[in-house]
């Protein structure tokens, strides 16, 4: 645990150095002392978040079963993935001319680690505490696990400048080919566009009460989901669940937009975007918990945060009350990942304890 919250702590640190985003008319020799700054900056933060992740071995919840499924795709055997992960492995195994496993690991995360902080430098009207927010709720610990998905729910939050511009071909085509990775990330094309309308009263209203089916039609929905999900018919991923922690998160960011309501969201396209969303996820935790592994659609939605909450704060006008909220939000945020790290041992997380393939080794069972 300890070096986790080293490399928070570290990276935290170094992203207040960033100051974004870099002009646009600036020409390399013409780079200011910031910028330079911005560079090494996002240099060192990229090297320590991926040198982490890439050289972990056997930490997360289904390590070994990658490892397995890796195993399989190079033998032709079925397995549950999609194309575009048997495709990597395969290159990557055909040019190691072994069972590279780690070489695959390494790939995710540098490919996934890139994608969430080039959307973030891009995106986040303050890099810092957008940076800040990736970490403290886990985005960042929790790419060790289900590395497929992560890298689609990075693709996701890459693709949403496009929704906000109304460029859907270049979305649709983003979204794809996150779907050739995790197929889950097909929600997104109607939920962010839904999220994107200007919803009149009488729409919510209808909204509301198709809602109001996920009461009555339980066993509708889930026969769509294991038509879309066959490998988790009779498996205990069909048990649905919530989570009493996303609800309240999205509760009290829910209360504190509503607060700001005219002055941050209302005539503010970006912020309404995530206002929508943020009402999507509070409303599929608590009405949807019967859906299977309902998180890999709530982060979907909640993952937005790291980008609301900052452009929240920033727009209310008095500066006191700013600057109280502010640091409410941050002690909630060191709080949530404490939490999160007590429990990092635990089964469907497992990060502990933290391995490294420099000093260990794993064996197999068809390697005998």
């Amino acid at each position: 645990m300890i070096l986790y919250v080293i490399v928070a702590l570290a990276t935290i640190l170094a992203a207040g150095l960033i100051r974004q985003p870099l002009s646009q008319t600036d020409m390399p020799y013409q780079k200011t002392r910031w910028q330079m700054l911005n560079i090494a900056g996002l240099i060192f933060i990229f090297a320590v978040l991926f040198i982490t992740s890439a050289i972990r071995l056997n930490v997360g919840n289904d390590y070994f079963r990658y490892v397995e499924f890796m195993h399989l795709i190079v033998h032709n055997a079925y397995v549950p993935t999609e194309l575009g992960f048997n495709g990597i492995v395969r290159i990557i195994y055909g040019l190691s001319g072994f069972e590279n496993y780690l070489l695959v690991f390494a790939f995710f995360s540098f490919t996934t680690i890139l994608v969430f902080m080039w959307s973030i430098y891009r995106d986040s009207e303050n890099f810092w505490f957008s940076f800040f927010l990736f970490m403290s709720f886990g985005l960042y610990f929790q790419s060790f696990s289900t590395v497929r998905y992560y890298l689609a729910l990075a693709i996701a939050l890459f693709s949403i400048p496009f929704v906000l511009s109304k460029k859907w071909i270049h979305f649709i085509l983003l979204i794809l080919l996150g779907a050739a990775f995790h197929k889950s990330i097909l929600v997104v094309l109607p939920l962010y566009f839904l999220a994107s309308l200007k919803w009149k009263k009488w729409a919510l209203a209808v909204a509301g009460l198709f809602l109001t089916t996920l009461f009555f039609w339980q066993d509708f929905y889930l026969k769509m989901l294991v038509f879309v999900y066959p490998t988790y018919r009779d498996t205990d991923y069909l048990e649905g669940g919530t989570s009493i922690i996303n609800i309240i998160r999205c509760g009290g960011i829910l209360i504190l937009s509503l607060l700001y309501y005219r002055e941050a969201v209302k005539d503010n396209d970006r912020n309404r975007f995530y206002f929508s969303l943020n009402i999507a996820a509070l409303l599929l935790y608590t009405c949807g918990s019967f859906i299977p592994v309902i998180s890999r659609i709530g982060f979907y939605l909640t993952a937005t945060h790291i980008f609301f909450l900052p452009e929240l704060l920033n727009k209310i006008e008095d500066k006191k009350k700013r600057h109280i909220l502010t640091a409410l939000v941050i002690a909630a945020g060191i709080l949530y990942l404490a939490i999160f790290l007590l429990r990092a041992k635990e089964d469907g997380i497992r990060l502990l304890p933290y391995q490294t393939f420099l000093f260990h080794e794993m064996s197999f069972p068809w390697a005998y």
